[in-house]
Formats: structure tokens, C-alpha cells, sequence
């Protein structure tokens, strides 16, 4: 039954590529030569696109079999399908044009083809999400269900039951446990069958009542699973390894592979790749119209600051940023010249007499922060991200506060997702930290204009913290 209702979901999927292939190839083809928005100053014969349209679909099938993307994935994100079928279909087009090339009578038209490759990839992909959330209500409604027996301890069964209950939309329906302890008295669900041996779960999985064993083991007992393994002897059942890795991934875990070589990440920046490129444009456009729109304001700060009190206009001071880089931060000067000399580096305490009159009001609008619109144009901070503490002090929080050091995954902001909540200054600095690992954590372009927003809205005026 289970051989059955795969070969009738690889059918389905078989036709639904096939289907959106065959619609990216016309509509490209109508686009080009019928919408009337391109000069026609190069004949076509429709004979031509018909049969370059036969060898794709033979491409298509050929290569997406190989590489067997016809197959359930229901344990697999969309976002890594994407990119596997974004591989596949540049993999079929070069095939194509390499046909095209030896098969020199076949005559097409450059933006056809360009066209078709940009469409190919939008319209499977909408065809996957119509079948994937077409299954999903299915199995949320009890069919196309997969039967899983989950063997390991207890508390780590009992976790991943509680998450497979959560994601009903995967079909997993958990029929039983076999925990691999000699106290089998663990309190369980209602619905949930103990396994007493490991000949009782090899007869369930022989008369189909076992269709997947999910493993749910801590790291010191992996070694169990080679255990498992033969128990199940050449049992065709799928067999899958769900390790504790809960205690170990501090921020944004994931699994890679590197050419067969599965990679745990244990903790990562979320801005690498097009993410990084995309936060620095942000920060570039946004930071250089708002350094050209807050220049006047700026040019009046600097004159008051000049003339209110003996001293430079700016104030340097040290921080640290990205990867444990240290920079110097630009703010404009709102104590007496010198503060520090005598007190050393401490915080600003409320009606601290080393602050001047001007440099009162400039903090409780937040103004004294905007020279740091260079350091977002130099790469030092971005718009966004956690505030950067000076280096003299790191080293005191990193003992005291744990994870302190990971809020420099990402580049210290100017605003962030602590401040916008009422937790800068002299707050607590426990707190701040846990929200700046909860931004980078949940990072996205999204979020960063959110907070903006708020920013600009709320001001960074001191208000009661929220709650996170």
C-alpha cells in the first residue's frame, strides 16, 4: 500500500512539472512573438519550438528522475526544495543548449529561452506549493498518513512525540514506543502503544504497521544505533536519527552538507551571503539619505555643542562590533571635556553633573547618536543590530552574562530590537542581552524595517521596558 500511494504522489508530481514546463515554454514563446511588446525582426518557425519544446520535457523527466525530485518530502523545508530545483532546472537548461548547439537545424530565439528559464522557476515552484499545501490539508485531515514508531528514553520520546503532534501537516501518526531503558514505566500518552521488544517492533514494521522508526537518542547513547540497526536486519523501513542537540545550539542551528558529510551548526550569523548583501544595501541607501536629510540638524547640534562648552564637537570612544572588531564610534560630545579622567569608564547615572545642558537635551532625544550614520557608511555598525558596549567593560560583562559575547554575530546598530522595547541605558543589561539574541535569532530584512519604523515613531526617548 505504502510502494502504491508513493508511486501515485510521483505521478502527480511527474504531471504537474511537466504541465508548468510545457505552460513556461508557450507562454514564453507567446510573450515574444504575439504580446506585440518586441519588434518582430526575427522570423520563427513554430516547428522549431515544438520540437525543442519534445527534448525538454525529455530533459526535464530525465534529469529531475536522476536526481529523484520526484519523490514525498515531507521532512524537507520548501526553501531547500527551492534551491535544489533552482540547481536542477540551470542544470536542464545548459543540457538544452548543448543539444541545441550539435543540433544546429533547431533555430530559437535568445529571449524565448531567456524568458522560459525565468518562468520555469516561478511556475514549478507554484506548482510544488499547490501540491505540498494541497497534501498538507489532506493529511491534517487524516489521510496520506505515514505510521512511526519512535524508540530511544523517555524524555526524549515524549519531545519529539510533542513536536510531531505539533506539525500535523507532515501525516506522521505515532503508533507506539520501544524505550531503551530497563524501567519501561515512563508515563505515556493515552493514544501511544509501548513496544516491549525489539522482535515485537521488527513484526509491526514486517506486517506494515510500521511504515518509518524515528530514533530519539541524547549524544552519549548514538552508539545504540548501530544496535538498532541490526535489529531491523534488511527491513526495507526508513530509519531516521533525531539527536539532543536542544542543550548544544546556542543560535540559528542548522544542518549543511558538504559533499555527502552532514554539518551540524551549533551556532551561526544569520547575515552571510545574499543576506549580508542585502543588510549592507539597506544600510548604505537608507543611512546616506538619512545623513543628507538630518545634515542641517546635525550642523545646528554641532554649533550649540561648540559654544556651549569648551571641547571638540564629537566624541570618540572604542566599541566592539562584528566577530569581536573594535571601532571607533562617532557621537556628538554631550559631558564636559575629559569626563572620564577622574570617575573612569562608568555609564551615565540620571542627573549626572558631568553631562552639559545641551548634551542633556541631545540625550533625551537621542540626537548625539546620529554622527553614527558614518560609521553605518563605512561598514563599521549597520541601522540595526545590538548596541555596541565599549571594549574596557566586555570583558567584566562576558563572565558575568552567559552567551554575552554572541550578540557579535551580527554588526552593532545604531537602534535595535532592546531599545525600541525601553531597555537601554541604565537597565539591565541581562535583558538587553537576551533581546538582542532573540533579534538575531529571528533576524530579517522585515524586522530590521520594523524597527526602524518604530524608531522613528516612538523616538529612543526612555520609556518603561516591555516585556519581551
Amino acid at each position: 500500500m505504502l510502494k502504491q500511494h508513493n508511486e501515485l504522489f510521483k505521478g502527480l508530481l511527474v504531471i504537474s512539472d511537466l504541465f508548468f514546463v510545457s505552460m513556461a515554454w508557450w507562454l514564453a514563446y507567446l510573450i515574444r512573438f504575439h504580446s506585440g511588446w518586441f519588434l518582430e525582426l526575427e522570423p520563427y518557425v513554430l516547428r522549431h519550438y515544438s520540437t525543442a519544446w519534445i527534448i525538454i520535457l525529455a530533459l526535464w523527466a530525465g534529469v529531475f528522475e536522476y536526481f529523484d525530485f520526484f519523490r514525498a518530502r515531507r521532512l524537507s523545508p520548501f526553501r531547500h526544495e527551492a534551491v535544489e530545483f533552482l540547481k536542477a532546472s540551470s542544470l536542464v537548461l545548459l543540457l538544452f543548449l548543448g543539444v541545441l548547439f550539435l543540433v544546429r537545424e533547431i533555430v530559437l530565439s535568445r529571449l524565448v529561452v531567456a524568458l522560459f528559464w525565468l518562468l520555469i522557476f516561478v511556475l514549478i515552484n507554484l506548482g510544488r506549493v499547490v501540491v505540498r499545501e494541497g497534501l498538507r490539508s489532506l493529511r491534517r485531515r487524516g489521510y496520506n498518513l505515514r505510521h512511526v514508531a519512535i524508540v530511544g528514553l523517555p524524555e526524549q520520546c515524549l519531545a519529539f512525540y510533542q513536536r510531531v503532534r505539533a506539525y500535523r501537516h507532515l501525516g506522521l501518526r505515532v503508533v507506539g514506543f520501544h524505550l531503551l531503558t530497563a524501567d519501561n514505566s515512563a508515563a505515556l500518552p493515552a493514544d501511544i502503544r509501548l513496544i516491549g521488544t525489539p522482535a515485537e517492533l521488527t513484526a509491526m514494521v514486517r506486517a506494515g504497521g510500521v511504515d518509518q522508526i524515528f530514533v530519539a537518542l541524547p549524544l552519549d547513547q548514538a552508539r545504540r544505533l548501530r544496535e538498532i540497526q541490526e535489529w531491523l536486519g534488511d527491513e526495507p523501513v526508513a530509519l531516521h536519527f533525531v539527536p539532543d542537540l536542544g542543550a548544544l545550539v546556542t543560535l540559528r542551528g542548522r544542518v549543511d552538507e558538504f559533499d555527502g558529510l552532514q554539518i551540524f551548526s551549533l551556532q551561526s550569523s544569520p547575515l552571510s551571503g545574499w543576506n549580508a548583501l542585502l543588510k549592507r544595501a539597506v544600510d548604505i541607501c537608507v543611512g546616506g539619505v538619512a545623513l543628507v536629510l538630518f545634515a542641517p540638524v546635525m550642523a545646528i547640534i554641532a554649533l550649540l555643542i561648540k559654544y556651549s562648552s569648551p571641547g571638540p564637537v564629537l566624541y570618540r570612544q572604542e566599541r566592539m562590533g562584528l566577530d569581536g572588531h573594535r571601532f571607533i564610534m562617532l557621537k556628538f560630545r554631550t559631558m564636559v571635556d575629559n569626563a572620564e579622567q577622574l570617575t573612569g569608564p562608568v555609564w551615565a547615572a540620571e542627573a549626572d553633573p558631568r553631562v552639559t545642558w545641551v548634551g542633556r537635551w541631545l540625550r533625551q532625544a537621542s540626537l548625539d547618536e546620529l554622527p553614527q550614520l558614518v560609521n553605518v557608511l563605512r561598514g563599521d555598525m549597520s541601522l540595526v543590530g545590538p548596541r555596541p558596549e565599549r571594549s574596557s567593560l566586555i570583558d567584566e560583562f562576558r563572565r558575568s552574562i552567559p552567551r554575552y559575547m554572541l550578540r557579535h554575530k551580527v554588526k552593532a546598530g545604531m537602534t535595535g530590537w532592546a531599545q525600541i522595547h525601553g531597555w537601554r541605558g541604565n537597565t539591565s543589561l541581562q535583558t538587553r542581552v537576551e533581546y538582542d539574541l532573540d533579534y538575531i535569532e529571528n533576524w530579517s530584512l522585515t524586522r530590521d524595517f520594523k524597527i526602524l519604523a518604530w524608531t522613528l515613531v516612538r523616538g529612543f526617548r526612555q520609556r518603561r521596558p516591555n516585556p519581551l
